[in-house]
């Protein structure tokens, strides 16, 4: 009886054994890979949220308003007199509001019809130019009434921030595409020179005063007084008196000889 009890007590054991043994590597295959999973997963989680905070800022960035560096004025249009068969003029007001230098660009979508001068420039902050646009007006087309008639040319202003005071040259937005911002669209109005109106009354005072700076420019700069070059060196009208006063006292020594 002892013997069949201890037969059984040990086949027992083995039966328990037996089973025991799987548990106990499921038990370490489970630690382990729960183990490996938690050493894993942080990683994994920062990446996400990495991700995740890249996705939300530029989505942010693409839902916030463009952050203007001129001001327009007019705003968003630009005004002609209807003047079928001739070359007309407009006007734009552009002024620097951001606090570093800005290049600003012009484009038009007909290029062969329209011309801007100046066609862009730099300006300091706080600077203003005024740009003058010069279109030709078509002849209107199937009866159309002239005032009815809609243009669909439009012109396309672009700034660049700049590093500071230099020459400007049109390839600079072409280096520097990602930093181009578009600033406005304008579109054509046309206005009747018959009939006076206050955007015609201001439009003929911004093609004044752009006029008036041109001519400005074409000027010499006055002189100041006598310039100085180098170190003591005076050139102005005292050395041409002298040279007179001693060409003078020459001749009179001769003519007293």
């Amino acid at each position: 009886m002892a013997i069949e009890t201890d037969q059984k007590s040990s086949s027992d054991g083995k039966v328990w054994g037996f089973f025991k043994l799987p548990f106990r590597q499921t038990g370490n295959t489970t630690s382990t890979t729960s183990s490996s999973s938690a050493q894993t997963q942080p990683h994994l989680e920062g990446s996400n949220h990495h991700a995740s905070a890249n996705s939300v800022s530029s989505v942010a960035k693409s839902l916030l308003p463009t952050r203007r560096r001129l001001k327009l004025d007019p705003a968003n249009k630009l005004y002609f007199p209807y003047e079928p068969g001739k070359q007309v003029r407009s006007a734009v007001r552009i002024k620097n509001t951001s606090k570093s230098y800005t290049a600003f660009k012009f484009q038009t979508t007909a290029p062969k019809s329209c011309f801007m001068r100046p066609p862009g420039a730099i300006l300091a902050p706080g600077e203003s130019i005024i740009a003058t646009v010069f279109k030709f007006v078509e002849l209107p087309e199937n009866n159309e009434k002239p005032m009815d008639q809609k243009s669909k040319v439009k012109f396309k202003i672009m700034s660049l921030k700049v590093k500071g005071p230099m020459e400007y040259v049109p390839e600079l937005f072409d280096e520097q595409k990602d930093q181009v911002a578009i600033e406005q669209i304008l579109r054509v109005v046309f206005l009747d020179p018959k009939h006076p109106c206050p955007a015609l009354e201001k439009l003929k005072r911004q093609l004044a005063d752009a006029d008036a700076a041109v001519e400005a420019r074409k000027k010499p700069p006055e002189d100041a007084g006598p310039r100085i070059i180098g170190e003591g060196l005076v050139i102005d009208e005292w050395k041409e008196r002298r040279e007179r006063y001693l060409a003078r006292q020459q001749i009179e020594g001769v003519d007293s000889a």
